[in-house]
């Protein structure tokens, strides 16, 4: 009882997720199971005391740690457009005692706006702990401290993929992962098909850091496995990624959660350096200073997701590098149990900790299945053959999209998990949607008069690097270049631009995308029609990443020598019947169209949907960019 009763009660959150008038969705992790009150007080009216015991869904993760699921229904709608200060109160005590962190100068509590439309909102993606720039979603903190009005406060945030690196973790933080694993007691697991039994025997394994490749048994059967998920995927062109430190277990993807959302983790963890080589030592001290660097900066993140409804999907670093991106990636991926394990149990946290708050009422099944699997914990272990079948089921699942009924609508595209393989050979990239899917995308954008998109890739990309990514694809080695964009696949590029042209979808699209660790906006036109649609393609990456600047220098300046809008190359692309045309970052170089920058972007929409105003914030503190439309 003396270590439980020197945890703090809370050790994440809360975290904003799905507000509605009549719903508030909150997600939190706690070191005990917590009786929870929450008190809401919108301006100048009485306040409301809601406690949650029948609102609240608590799954262990640990002997310490708890995932509070909540999902509160409101009998009288909260007013829209006005502050709505809250607490959530434990034992008397309100965040201001248990989180005093999460607090802006000068306030006791924290606050909310339930929108009446989306007029502005925040969005981005790509956040990777160790990367040398500077978080972007400390933007949004230094925007929330200046107290804006309600009209100056974003609706929503949305975060369009790579939340957390599970495939790409450095030294420290995966040294912070083990510590944290041991202070709270997250359950261990048996692992079948690896050279160690069970997950504490990985944590003190002498390849546990920076040499996860040799966990697999030295078999010719898993030279592309190891390669796949260890070695490290080396892409000349683009990034050389390095997986060595990819994480395995359901435990070590928790912690990362915990490690990357909270500031009350580290508070708990005094990680030394393990037993490595002079060559690791120094690579080690390296992640260490960005690593420092990014825990500093916790307290402005947690009050972020304190502040603002966040919303969030995955893309491939959430899971691991390339997922599903072939049928000949998951016919090795899914054929062998322990990668099969390390896919599954990143899936379940990104559920737990990510999924469940978009839309809770499709999870329900999901949640209870997970609970009964920690409620056989037998020495601290999971019990394999459940877990094993709960991950099956868990890959199966194909309820990851979800739509808000927002005006204008929120339509979140799951890119990853309802793929369309390729018909011709394995290697091929899969289309980013199959076909039933996209009928289904027809079928919630009908009858809209403008909608927001979230597709994580966007639909109209860099058309040179495309055509890079085509090269090696035909060349059998999409692997090596990331070749996961819209047009890479025949089917899914006819299709998504036949909606973009039907005659009962939206007047106005805007859509919102990442990945590509560079930002851009196009305008897009349907060629010999002034009818429209008109069509937006709005880029923000990465919120914690970069592209290598002199490398995007020269694919900013060749793609606008070969593809500019009059170039005849245009005619040899699926985008032909469009005409794309880009925004130019102000105070850009001659002719620059790709802003290269982490930090978070910011779009304001009229009365009709369209965008009126699109600024990308920079995280290194230089004034926001505006990207400014081409000249008619």
């Amino acid at each position: 009882m003396p270590e439980l009763q020197s945890l703090p009660p809370v050790l994440a959150g809360p975290l904003l997720r799905r507000l509605e008038p009549k719903r508030l969705v909150l997600w939190l992790m706690a070191s005990r199971e917590l009786k929870l009150t929450i008190r809401l007080q919108p301006a100048q009216a009485q306040a409301l005391d809601v406690r949650l015991d029948a609102h609240c869904q608590i799954v262990p993760v640990g002997r310490h740690a708890f995932i509070h699921l909540i999902d509160v229904p409101l009998t009288d709608a909260l007013p829209l457009d006005v502050n709505i200060h809250y607490d959530v109160l434990i034992d008397g005590d309100g965040i201001a005692q248990w989180a005093p962190h999460l607090l802006y100068p000068g306030a006791t509590l924290p606050d909310f706006v339930v929108h009446g439309r989306i007029h502005q909102l925040v969005h981005g993606s790509c956040r990777k702990p160790h990367h040398r720039a500077d978080d972007g979603l400390l933007c949004i903190d230094r925007l929330l401290a200046q107290a804006p009005t309600v009209a100056e406060r974003p609706a929503l945030l949305m975060m369009s993929g790579d939340q957390v690196y599970a495939d790409d973790v450095a030294g420290p933080m995966l040294r912070a992962i083990h510590g944290l694993i041991a202070r709270l007691g997250l359950f261990d697991e048996y692992l079948e098909g690896a050279v160690v039994d069970d997950s504490a025997t990985l944590y003190g394994h002498h390849a546990s850091y920076y040499h996860r490749a040799d966990l697999l048994p030295a078999l010719d059967s898993n030279k592309t496995l190891r390669e796949r998920f260890f070695g490290g995927v080396k892409k000349p062109i683009f990034t050389s990624s390095t997986a060595d430190n990819h994480l395995v277990t359901f435990a070590e993807v928790i912690a990362m959660y915990l490690l990357a959302w909270s500031p009350t983790p580290w508070t708990l963890i005094t990680p030394q350096p393990p037993q490595l080589s002079a060559q690791e030592q120094q690579r080690y001290a390296r992640e260490q200073v960005q690593i420092d660097q990014f825990r500093n900066g916790l307290p402005g993140v947690a009050r972020v997701f304190a502040h603002l409804s966040t919303l969030m999907i995955f893309d491939d670093h959430d899971i691991t590098d390339d997922w599903n991106l072939s049928a000949q990636w998951e016919e090795t991926a899914y054929g062998h149990p322990f990668s099969k394990r390390i896919i599954g149990n990143a899936l379940l946290a990104y559920l737990l900790c990510q999924g469940w708050g978009n839309q809770p009422q499709v999870f329900g099944e999901l949640v209870s299945q997970t609970q009964a699997l920690a409620s056989q914990v037998q020495d601290n272990h999971l019990e394999a053959t459940t877990q094993d079948e709960l991950l099956a089921t868990l890959l199966k699942f194909q309820h990851w999209h979800y739509v808000l009924p927002t005006t204008p609508a929120l339509v979140v595209l799951d890119t990853r998990t309802r793929r369309w393989r390729s018909e011709f050979t394995l290697k091929q990239p899969s289309g980013l949607l199959d076909w039933e899917a996209l009928s289904e995308l027809q079928h919630e954008l009908l009858d809209h008069p403008s909608a927001i998109i979230v597709s994580p890739a966007p639909i109209f990309g860099v058309k040179l690097i495309e055509t890079v990514q085509k090269v090696f694809s035909w060349c059998g080695f999409p692997l090596l270049v990331d070749a996961e964009n819209w047009m890479a696949h025949r089917g899914s590029a006819q299709v998504i631009l036949n909606i973009f042209r039907h005659s009962r979808t939206p007047g106005n699209y805007v859509i919102l995308s990442g990945d590509v660790h560079y930002s851009f906006v196009y305008q897009v036109l349907i060629r010999h029609r002034n009818g429209g649609p008109r069509i937006w393609q709005i880029t923000s990456s990465g919120i914690k990443n970069e592209f290598p600047p002199r490398l995007l220098e020269w694919f900013d300046r060749l793609n606008r020598w070969l593809y500019s809008p009059r170039s005849p190359l245009n005619w040899f692309t699926r985008r032909r019947p469009m005409q794309v045309v880009p925004y130019i970052p102000e105070h850009a170089e001659a002719g620059e169209r790709l802003w290269n920058s982490a930090g978070i972007g910011q779009v304001f929409f009229n009365e009709q949907g369209q965008p009126e105003a699109i600024y990308q914030h920079n995280a290194d503190g230089k004034p926001r960019t505006k990207m400014l439309a081409p000249d008619k």
